[in-house]
């Protein structure tokens, strides 16, 4: 098991001033009930999808398992048209299916041109616009995108992080979500932005004994909720029900923190990815050291980064 845990707190009707004067400073998870979304959380039913958002080819995640893994890659990529993966993904068992009848769906919407376009559900899905609203909680030109998620029953996410703050909207059905502090990441065995601890419930403490020391921080969404997920938060998400969601990600740093290649919103900050490559650098520059004094050095080096940039202000 992981550490200590601790329920997201959950806040019913916050204003804009309240959100970002008083909340979104402590930069911590947060539930909000009672926003204006719209009438997707009542329209936005199986056979409303279906009909409503047509047959456009999506990119889907397919997995044999319910526990996906984005290291080891235990899903293969197809493409089906939207309805039929909206019919697929709400069912337990299927007639129609690629690996197994019990196979599990996952949409994670795209930009017509991946390369280059950002997913953003008001230009991939246009009919269905109408039907949802945004929390007005950000300026306009700090808009990163919407992405458009749909799972199956008992689907669970890989624990990773975004770069960028979010509110992850429930539109319909259940998920559980739990979150770890950017401040426990030694804890989460990474791989990139991915934690290699993929049975977060039952880990493999013996494999990765640190893990019993993150804290986690678990809340329940049903249908209306919006979850804040503050920028480099790691996040394990299991949908207990089918359901659909709407990630609206937006730039906390200027934009000209961020890649300018990234459509995706998890490329580090480009300050961030030259100081990585800079201790590349200082670890092969290291190795020609003998052992004893590789070891040394290493250590020092590891206090003075301690002691110049680990912050205080933050739990």
């Amino acid at each position: 098991m992981a550490g200590r845990r601790i329920p997201v707190p959950r806040l019913e009707g916050v204003s804009q001033e309240q959100f970002m004067e008083q909340l979104y400073p402590q930069r911590k998870p947060l539930v909000l009930e009672g926003i204006d979304l719209g009438a997707c959380t009542s329209k936005w039913t199986v056979d409303y999808l279906s009909q409503v958002g047509g047959r456009k080819e999506v990119k889907i995640h397919v997995a044999a398992v319910a526990q996906m893994d984005f290291i080891s890659k235990n899903f293969v990529y197809r493409t089906l048209p939207f309805d039929k993966l909206v019919q697929r993904a709400a069912e337990e068992k299927h007639r129609e299916f690629f690996i197994s009848e019990d196979e599990k769906y996952y949409l994670r919407s795209l930009g017509e041109d991946p390369r280059k376009d950002v997913a953003d559900i008001r230009k991939q899905f246009p009919l269905l616009e109408g039907d949802i609203k945004f929390p007005q909680f950000f300026k306009e030109e700090q808009f990163f995108s919407s992405v458009f998620r749909i799972s199956s029953p008992g689907l669970q996410l890989w624990t990773h992080y975004d770069v960028m703050d979010n509110f992850l909207i429930q539109v319909t059905g259940k998920k559980r979500v739990v979150l770890f502090s950017p401040r426990d990441a030694q804890y989460l065995y990474l791989s990139g932005t991915k934690s290699e601890v993929l049975n977060i419930d039952n880990p493999d403490l013996a494999k990765y004994p640190l893990f019993s020391k993150a804290r986690w921080y678990e809340c329940s969404l049903k249908a209306g909720d919006v979850l804040f997920i503050p920028a480099l938060w790691f996040h394990n998400v299991i949908s207990e029900e089918f359901g659909v969601g709407v990630n609206v990600f937006w730039k906390h740093l200027p934009s000209e923190c961020y890649d300018k290649t990234d459509t995706y919103g998890n490329k580090d900050p480009t300050a961030a990815s030259r100081a990585a490559q800079i201790l590349d650098r200082a670890l092969k520059t290291l190795a020609e050291l003998p052992e004893e004094y590789r070891d040394f050095y290493a250590r020092r080096m590891v206090l003075h980064i301690q002691d110049k940039a680990y912050s205080k202000n933050f739990e």
